[in-house]
């Protein structure tokens, strides 16, 4: 099985899309209904956003966008204040937002993952996340590659998410 992450394209966003409506589907197959709703989130407007800012990944596997995700450095304004918890420390960090990918193909989170590490390692950054808290299988994979449960943050909406991190020394 072959893989490349790249940053997304204009012209993919019906296939990532795609991607998406797919990730909801097994969200809500596996107890988390609410996390991304029934309202298609990510938005497509909210996707074109994350492409001209350059911060849409994908993974391609055998040619075809099999996982989606976004990567940026700077002030997450949601993880400014955490709840019943604190960070690790304050250094600087990339995070990891709207990670999402096809039923059919396995691994594609730990490649994400393992893809924003080397960049965490190539510009001294630690790495954040946050998740639904019935959001277990993404809750499992943070905690299996090592994450640290940190503290409960509130996206935009008012709703309440797990905030994870991990060091990078």
């Amino acid at each position: 099985m072959t893989s490349e992450i790249r940053l997304a394209r204009p012209g993919e966003l019906s296939q990532i899309l795609a991607v998406y409506e797919d990730a909801r589907g097994f969200m809500a197959e596996n107890g988390n209904p609410d996390q991304w709703g029934r309202n298609g989130y990510p938005s497509a407007e909210l996707l074109e956003k994350d492409v001209d800012l350059g911060r849409l990944f994908v993974i391609l596997r055998n040619g075809r966008i099999a996982a989606a995700f976004v990567l940026f450095i700077g002030d997450e304004p949601t993880y400014r204040v955490i709840n019943e918890g604190n960070w690790l420390n304050d250094k600087p960090y990339l995070t990891v937002h709207r990670l999402g990918s096809v039923k059919d193909e396995h691994g594609l989170a730990k490649e994400c993952l393992d893809f924003a590490v080397s960049i965490c390692r190539e510009k001294g950054l630690d790495l954040r996340a946050d998740t639904h808290r019935k959001n277990l299988p993404m809750r499992h994979i943070l905690e299996k590659y090592g994450f640290t449960y940190c503290g409960l943050i509130f996206v935009a909406d008012g709703t309440e998410r797990m905030a994870y991190q991990l060091r990078i020394d």
